[in-house]
């Protein structure tokens, strides 16, 4: 399967969740929601995919990751688009969302395409949360530093398996992370004052290079080492030889004894078995929590709750840019 087909056909569950959803008091996810509505909804998604991946590879893995902090924050109710006012500081806020929701543009671009080619079809956010607390994102989602018990409980409190914990991993196979995040590894790990042991020694030198220990902690280190910019299985080839970036990575086949190291085996064997399981997981996760029938509302604008909505004067939030370019707030 072509890999950007695969992040395609796994985010049309975004398009969906960011979309719209039946009215219903029972309503539930239909994957064919938008058949007759708008048929050209995933060729859509599709082609902006490609387009903005051959301008940008890191947007995939920023798409991903947006899913990803969205659904384990409250569930998959596209919470991270409400934009801080007066009245409420959302998820874009948090520290681990700032500068890295730069998937934002592209889902509006999204939102945008599909409402030109079905008018009246697909609002922008149907049935949503009410809020996106910082104190919801703080505690809602792993953490790098995680050990393996850690992220089984994590991901056991979303109904996620410890299959689907080392599918979902693989999303870290493409995409950057900043060195604050694992500089620990590199120098004073669980405080010993001595690196990770679980880090090949090679590679433990070139992200000393580049995550100096005096350093700001904000250079940008590659996931994977060996193919950057493409999804694939070597994710968990470079666990097999000691060089996964974030602790909680490596923690999925360092651990002794652990379940997971025949997982990672065996999708590092078989990529087609990875893309299958990494699909799956990927739908599965885009039903947390997902909000249907009375619960939430139905928001106006994409970027602020409805009472928030009717009280501001949208044109002087149109242009609102987020630090790294990406466009936050788009009516």
């Amino acid at each position: 399967m072509n890999p950007l087909r695969l992040i395609g056909t796994a985010l049309c569950c975004v398009a969906i969740v960011f979309g719209g959803l039946t009215f219903s008091s029972d309503a539930q996810l239909d994957p064919n929601f938008y058949i007759r509505s708008c048929p050209q909804l995933q060729s859509i998604v599709y082609q902006i995919l490609s387009n903005v991946a051959t301008k940008d590879p890191r947007m995939p893995a920023s798409l991903i990751r947006l899913h990803f902090h969205d659904c384990f924050v409250q569930g998959c109710d596209a919470s991270v688009l409400l934009n801080t006012t007066d009245t409420i500081v959302t998820e874009q806020d948090a520290l681990p969302n700032i500068n890295s929701l730069r998937g934002l543009d592209v889902i509006n671009q999204i939102k945008t395409a599909i409402e030109i080619a079905c008018p009246h079809t697909v609002s922008c956010a149907d049935i949503l949360t009410l809020s996106a607390e910082i104190s919801s994102v703080l505690t809602g989602g792993p953490g790098p530093s995680f050990s393996l018990t850690q992220l089984k409980s994590a991901f056991a409190d979303q109904g996620l398996t410890t299959r689907d914990l080392v599918s979902l991993s693989g999303a870290h196979t493409f995409g950057k992370s900043r060195c604050f995040l694992f500089s620990d590894r590199l120098y004073n790990f669980n405080n010993t004052g001595k690196p990770d042991p679980t880090l090949d020694t090679t590679y433990l030198k070139e992200l000393q290079k580049q995550c100096p220990e005096d350093g700001p902690g904000d250079n940008r280190v590659n996931f994977d080492p060996t193919t950057p910019n493409r999804l694939d299985k070597n994710y968990y080839n470079n666990l097999q030889v000691k060089k996964g970036l974030l602790q909680s990575d490596q923690e999925l086949f360092s651990t002794p004894g652990a379940d997971t190291i025949a997982i990672v085996n065996r999708f590092a064997n078989n990529k087609i078995v990875f893309f299958k399981n990494f699909k799956k997981s990927m739908i599965k996760m885009g039903n947390i929590g997902v909000l249907t029938g009375t619960k939430g509302e139905i928001r106006k604008q994409c970027n602020f709750i409805n009472k928030e909505s009717s009280e501001l004067d949208l044109a002087t939030v149109t242009s609102t840019e987020s630090i790294e370019g990406g466009v936050v707030s788009s009516i």
